[in-house]
C-alpha cells in the first residue's frame, strides 16, 4: 500500500479516545463502548504512541485531557460524524434522493417545457443538485457521447446511435418581427412576404437539421433568404430583432410572453418545424439521480403550447 494511505492507528482508536475524553473516566467510557476496560486503556495508549504525544493525563484523582488531546478531539469530531453519515448517504444515493445531474438545454427548452420540469424536480428531490448549461444541439450531442452530460434538451437532426430520446415539443415556426415592421399589421404571413426582409439566424454548425429545414421552406416558395446575422444564443437573436436589424423564426410556445417592441405572426404555407427532445446515453440502468430527473421530465408531453 502506498505510504500516503498507511496510518499508525485505526478508526477504533479515535472512537475509543473520543469517549474517554468525553467521560474523563476509563471505566465509564468502557461501559459506554461495551468493551473491556483494559482493552480500552491499551487502545488509547497505542494511539498516544502512534502520535508520539500524551493525549490524557492520568492521576489518582481521574483523567484530564491535555492540550494535544483537546486539539485531536476537535479534529476527529467532524471525521467521525462524516463516517457515521456514510451509510445513510449511500442509501439515499441509491434511492436517487441525493446526487448531481449535469443538464444542458437550448433556448427553446428554457422558454417552454424546462421551467416546469425544474420546478417539479426541485420540490420532489431537493437533495439533488442540477448543473444547468445552455448549449447548442451539436455541442450537447458531443458532450453526451463523451459522458460529460447526464442529459440534454436539444433539437435532433436524425437518430443518434447510443442515445435515447423522448419528444417533448413539435411545432411549426412563425415569425418574430419588430412591432414597427410593415408586415406586423397582418394577422399571418407567408415566407414570400418577407423576401426583402433581413433574417437573424444562428450558425448552421449549431443545428444543421433545423437550419436546412429553414432553407428548404424558403426554396419551396422560390425565395432566397437575406441572412443579415448569424448569432447564438437565442436571446441574442431576439435582441437583434428588437433592435430592428431583422426578423427571426420562433415557435408559438416561445411567443407566449414577448416585450411590446416585437410581435409574433404565424406562417401560412411552408414553414420550418422545431422538434425538442430530451436525450441521454443508454447504459443498462441510469444512475439513480439521473433516473429521478428523467422520470420527472417524462411528464412533459409533445403537445405544443400546452406542453409547459
Amino acid at each position: 500500500m502506498a505510504r500516503e494511505f498507511q496510518f499508525p492507528f485505526e478508526l477504533r482508536h479515535l472512537v475509543y479516545f473520543r469517549e474517554v475524553a468525553r467521560q474523563l473516566h476509563f471505566r465509564r467510557a468502557a461501559e459506554r463502548l461495551a468493551v473491556a476496560q483494559p482493552a480500552l486503556s491499551r487502545a488509547v495508549a497505542q494511539l498516544e504512541a502512534a502520535l508520539e504525544t500524551n493525549l490524557l493525563d492520568r492521576t489518582r484523582q481521574g483523567v484530564a485531557i491535555t492540550p494535544a488531546g483537546r486539539r485531536l478531539l476537535e479534529r476527529i469530531e467532524p471525521i467521525l460524524r462524516g463516517v457515521a453519515a456514510i451509510p445513510e448517504e449511500m442509501q439515499a444515493l441509491s434511492r436517487g434522493e441525493v446526487g448531481r445531474v449535469r443538464v444542458a438545454f437550448t433556448g427553446l427548452a428554457m422558454a417552454t417545457v424546462l421551467p416546469r420540469i425544474l420546478g417539479v424536480f426541485h420540490q420532489r428531490y431537493p437533495g439533488i443538485r442540477l448543473e444547468l448549461t445552455e448549449s447548442p444541439t451539436a455541442a450537447q450531442l458531443a458532450a453526451l457521447h463523451a459522458g460529460e452530460l447526464g442529459c440534454g434538451f436539444f433539437h435532433p437532426d436524425a437518430p443518434a446511435p447510443g442515445l435515447r430520446t423522448r419528444l417533448l415539443l413539435r411545432e411549426r415556426n412563425g415569425i418574430l418581427l419588430p412591432a414597427t415592421h410593415p408586415a406586423a399589421a397582418r394577422s399571418s404571413l407567408r415566407l414570400r412576404d418577407l423576401a426583402d426582409t433581413p433574417f437573424v439566424l444562428f450558425p448552421r454548425t449549431h443545428n444543421p437539421g433545423f437550419y436546412d429545414r429553414i432553407l428548404a421552406a424558403f426554396s419551396k416558395v422560390g425565395v432566397t433568404p437575406r441572412i443579415a446575422e448569424e448569432i447564438w444564443p437565442r436571446v441574442n437573436g431576439v435582441g437583434l430583432v428588437r433592435a430592428g436589424l431583422g426578423v427571426t423564426f420562433m415557435t408559438p410556445s416561445e411567443a407566449q410572453h414577448l416585450p411590446p417592441d416585437v410581435t409574433f405572426r404565424p406562417l401560412e404555407g411552408p414553414a420550418p418545424e422545431s422538434r425538442l427532445v430530451l436525450g441521454w446515453r443508454q447504459p443498462p440502468v441510469p444512475e439513480p439521480a439521473l433516473a429521478a430527473f428523467l422520470a420527472v421530465a417524462s411528464t412533459a408531453d409533445a403537445s405544443g403550447p400546452d406542453a409547459r
